[in-house]
Protein backbone atom coordinates (compact mmCIF):
# COMPACT_ATOMS: atom_id res chain seq x y z
CA UNK A 1 0.00 0.00 0.00
CA UNK A 2 1.35 3.69 -0.97
CA UNK A 3 0.52 5.86 1.73
CA UNK A 4 1.07 9.70 1.51
CA UNK A 5 1.06 11.71 4.83
CA UNK A 6 1.33 15.69 5.72
CA UNK A 7 1.18 18.17 8.16
CA UNK A 8 0.81 22.29 7.73
CA UNK A 9 -0.46 22.46 11.10
CA UNK A 10 2.56 23.30 13.51
CA UNK A 11 5.59 25.37 12.77
CA UNK A 12 7.10 22.72 10.38
CA UNK A 13 5.46 21.03 7.23
CA UNK A 14 5.84 17.37 7.59
CA UNK A 15 5.35 15.20 4.44
CA UNK A 16 5.97 11.32 4.53
CA UNK A 17 5.70 8.94 1.68
CA UNK A 18 5.67 5.37 2.77
CA UNK A 19 5.43 2.09 -0.21
CA UNK A 20 4.73 -1.17 1.46
CA UNK A 21 7.50 -1.14 4.44
CA UNK A 22 9.53 0.96 3.32
CA UNK A 23 9.40 4.60 4.04
CA UNK A 24 10.39 6.05 0.91
CA UNK A 25 10.62 9.76 1.65
CA UNK A 26 10.50 11.96 4.86
CA UNK A 27 10.82 15.65 4.31
CA UNK A 28 10.26 18.56 6.95
CA UNK A 29 10.01 22.05 5.72
CA UNK A 30 11.02 25.22 7.87
CA UNK A 31 9.50 28.65 6.73
CA UNK A 32 11.98 31.21 5.20
CA UNK A 33 12.10 34.67 5.56
CA UNK A 34 9.88 35.51 2.97
CA UNK A 35 7.51 32.24 2.62
CA UNK A 36 5.13 30.19 5.16
CA UNK A 37 6.31 27.07 5.22
CA UNK A 38 3.07 25.31 4.11
CA UNK A 39 3.55 26.89 0.47
CA UNK A 40 6.15 24.37 -0.30
CA UNK A 41 3.31 21.94 0.05
CA UNK A 42 2.30 21.10 -3.10
CA UNK A 43 5.55 21.76 -4.83
CA UNK A 44 7.25 19.09 -2.25
CA UNK A 45 4.41 16.47 -3.40
CA UNK A 46 5.17 16.85 -6.73
CA UNK A 47 8.86 16.28 -6.17
CA UNK A 48 8.42 13.24 -4.61
CA UNK A 49 6.05 11.87 -6.43
CA UNK A 50 8.45 12.73 -9.58
CA UNK A 51 11.26 11.28 -7.83
CA UNK A 52 9.65 8.26 -7.38
CA UNK A 53 8.40 7.29 -10.58
CA UNK A 54 4.84 7.35 -9.10
CA UNK A 55 1.38 9.77 -10.35
CA UNK A 56 -1.16 11.27 -7.85
CA UNK A 57 -3.70 8.07 -9.02
CA UNK A 58 -0.78 5.47 -7.56
CA UNK A 59 -1.43 6.60 -4.20
CA UNK A 60 -3.98 4.17 -2.27
CA UNK A 61 -4.40 6.75 0.74
CA UNK A 62 -3.79 10.10 2.12
CA UNK A 63 -3.51 11.48 5.76
CA UNK A 64 -3.51 15.09 6.54
CA UNK A 65 -3.43 16.67 9.88
CA UNK A 66 -7.00 18.52 10.25
CA UNK A 67 -6.34 20.57 13.17
CA UNK A 68 -6.82 22.58 15.41
CA UNK A 69 -3.43 24.75 14.63
CA UNK A 70 -2.47 27.30 12.71
CA UNK A 71 -5.54 28.49 10.98
CA UNK A 72 -3.46 29.18 7.62
CA UNK A 73 -1.67 26.17 7.72
CA UNK A 74 -4.94 23.68 8.69
CA UNK A 75 -6.89 25.48 5.42
CA UNK A 76 -3.67 24.75 3.71
CA UNK A 77 -3.55 20.94 4.38
CA UNK A 78 -6.85 19.99 4.28
CA UNK A 79 -7.75 21.81 1.17
CA UNK A 80 -4.70 19.85 -0.68
CA UNK A 81 -5.77 16.18 1.09
CA UNK A 82 -9.34 16.87 0.09
CA UNK A 83 -8.53 18.03 -3.48
CA UNK A 84 -6.12 15.38 -4.53
CA UNK A 85 -8.68 12.91 -2.30
CA UNK A 86 -11.48 13.24 -4.56
CA UNK A 87 -9.86 14.10 -7.75
CA UNK A 88 -8.17 10.99 -8.11
CA UNK A 89 -11.13 8.96 -5.51
CA UNK A 90 -8.74 7.91 -3.25
CA UNK A 91 -8.82 7.15 0.45
CA UNK A 92 -8.52 10.23 2.78
CA UNK A 93 -8.53 9.98 6.82
CA UNK A 94 -8.23 13.32 9.08
CA UNK A 95 -6.06 13.05 12.39
CA UNK A 96 -5.95 15.95 15.03
CA UNK A 97 -3.05 17.53 15.96
CA UNK A 98 -3.42 16.62 19.44
CA UNK A 99 -3.60 12.85 19.09
CA UNK A 100 -0.71 13.38 16.85
CA UNK A 101 0.98 15.39 19.65
CA UNK A 102 -0.35 12.31 21.96
CA UNK A 103 2.44 10.06 20.39
CA UNK A 104 5.08 11.87 22.57
CA UNK A 105 3.57 10.00 25.79
CA UNK A 106 6.06 6.71 25.26
CA UNK A 107 4.70 5.01 29.01
CA UNK A 108 1.36 3.37 29.00
CA UNK A 109 -0.37 6.54 31.14
CA UNK A 110 -3.24 7.96 29.97
CA UNK A 111 -2.25 11.46 27.78
CA UNK A 112 -3.33 15.11 28.27
CA UNK A 113 -2.93 17.69 25.38
CA UNK A 114 -3.28 20.69 26.14
CA UNK A 115 -2.14 23.63 24.24
CA UNK A 116 -3.05 27.59 24.03
CA UNK A 117 -6.15 28.44 22.31
CA UNK A 118 -6.02 32.62 23.27
CA UNK A 119 -8.99 34.45 24.93
CA UNK A 120 -8.15 32.61 27.36
CA UNK A 121 -9.16 29.26 26.48
CA UNK A 122 -7.65 26.26 25.83
CA UNK A 123 -7.30 23.40 23.01
CA UNK A 124 -7.80 19.82 25.42
CA UNK A 125 -8.29 16.40 24.83
CA UNK A 126 -7.23 12.50 26.59
CA UNK A 127 -6.06 9.35 25.03
CA UNK A 128 -5.19 6.38 26.20
CA UNK A 129 -3.15 3.99 23.85
CA UNK A 130 -6.34 2.89 22.18
CA UNK A 131 -7.80 6.32 21.30
CA UNK A 132 -9.56 9.51 22.62
CA UNK A 133 -11.29 9.18 25.75
CA UNK A 134 -12.39 13.06 26.06
CA UNK A 135 -11.94 14.22 22.07
CA UNK A 136 -10.31 17.50 21.46
CA UNK A 137 -12.30 20.19 23.08
CA UNK A 138 -12.49 23.66 23.48
CA UNK A 139 -11.78 24.79 27.72
CA UNK A 140 -11.46 27.84 29.86
CA UNK A 141 -8.32 28.40 31.27
CA UNK A 142 -9.31 27.97 34.99
CA UNK A 143 -11.23 24.48 34.53
CA UNK A 144 -8.08 23.21 32.97
CA UNK A 145 -7.14 21.73 36.43
CA UNK A 146 -10.61 19.85 37.31
CA UNK A 147 -9.61 17.90 33.82
CA UNK A 148 -6.06 16.33 34.81
CA UNK A 149 -5.05 13.58 36.77
CA UNK A 150 -1.52 14.01 38.41
CA UNK A 151 -0.83 10.11 37.30
CA UNK A 152 -1.33 11.39 33.53
CA UNK A 153 1.41 12.20 30.86
CA UNK A 154 0.35 15.94 30.10
CA UNK A 155 1.66 17.31 26.36
CA UNK A 156 1.28 21.35 25.89
CA UNK A 157 2.82 24.30 24.53
CA UNK A 158 5.15 27.65 26.27
CA UNK A 159 1.86 29.27 26.57
CA UNK A 160 -0.20 26.75 28.48
CA UNK A 161 3.06 25.38 30.05
CA UNK A 162 3.97 28.45 32.08
CA UNK A 163 0.41 28.23 33.47
CA UNK A 164 0.75 24.52 34.31
CA UNK A 165 4.41 25.05 35.93
CA UNK A 166 2.62 27.70 38.06
CA UNK A 167 0.42 24.69 39.14
CA UNK A 168 3.15 22.33 39.93
CA UNK A 169 2.41 20.08 36.71
CA UNK A 170 4.94 18.47 35.10
CA UNK A 171 4.50 18.45 31.39
CA UNK A 172 6.58 18.29 28.10
CA UNK A 173 6.72 21.01 25.93
CA UNK A 174 6.06 19.68 22.22
CA UNK A 175 7.44 23.18 20.87
CA UNK A 176 10.88 22.23 22.36
CA UNK A 177 11.13 19.00 20.65
CA UNK A 178 12.56 17.39 18.16
CA UNK A 179 10.66 14.40 17.00
CA UNK A 180 9.10 14.00 13.80
CA UNK A 181 5.41 14.47 13.64
CA UNK A 182 4.87 13.45 10.10
CA UNK A 183 6.06 9.67 11.24
CA UNK A 184 3.60 10.41 14.08
CA UNK A 185 0.85 11.15 11.36
CA UNK A 186 1.59 8.46 9.70
CA UNK A 187 1.48 5.76 12.48
CA UNK A 188 -1.82 7.07 13.17
CA UNK A 189 -2.97 7.27 9.45
CA UNK A 190 -1.96 3.18 9.69
CA UNK A 191 -4.07 2.35 12.35
CA UNK A 192 -7.44 4.08 11.14
CA UNK A 193 -6.99 2.07 7.82
CA UNK A 194 -6.62 -1.02 10.12
CA UNK A 195 -9.41 -0.14 11.90
CA UNK A 196 -11.86 -0.22 8.76
CA UNK A 197 -14.96 1.26 11.13
CA UNK A 198 -13.66 4.83 9.25
CA UNK A 199 -15.19 6.69 6.89
CA UNK A 200 -12.51 7.34 4.40
CA UNK A 201 -14.32 9.24 1.91
CA UNK A 202 -12.80 12.93 1.56
CA UNK A 203 -16.26 15.26 1.88
CA UNK A 204 -15.94 13.37 5.82
CA UNK A 205 -12.45 15.15 6.35
CA UNK A 206 -13.02 18.56 7.68
CA UNK A 207 -10.86 21.21 9.22
CA UNK A 208 -10.79 20.93 12.96
CA UNK A 209 -10.96 24.52 13.35
CA UNK A 210 -13.53 23.96 17.20
CA UNK A 211 -13.15 27.68 17.49
CA UNK A 212 -13.48 30.17 14.48
CA UNK A 213 -10.81 32.23 13.26
CA UNK A 214 -10.60 35.63 14.96
CA UNK A 215 -11.55 38.04 12.60
CA UNK A 216 -10.83 41.84 12.67
CA UNK A 217 -13.80 44.46 11.85
CA UNK A 218 -12.74 46.85 9.36
CA UNK A 219 -12.15 50.59 9.63
CA UNK A 220 -14.95 52.91 9.38
CA UNK A 221 -14.19 54.78 6.54
CA UNK A 222 -14.65 58.90 7.80
CA UNK A 223 -15.70 61.11 4.93
CA UNK A 224 -13.00 63.86 4.01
Amino acid sequence: MKILVFDTCFNKTYIVYKDNDIIVDNKVILSTDTDYHSVFLIPEIRNILKNNNILFKDIDCIGVNIGPGSFTGIRAGVTVARVLAQQTNIKLVGVSSLEILAKLNNTQKNTIVTTDARKNKVYFAKYNNDGAIIEPMLLERELLFQNINRDDVVISDSSTGKLLEDNGIEYINYEKNDDDFGLFLLNITEKKLKACDFDYNWAAVKPLYIQPPSVSKPKEVKNV
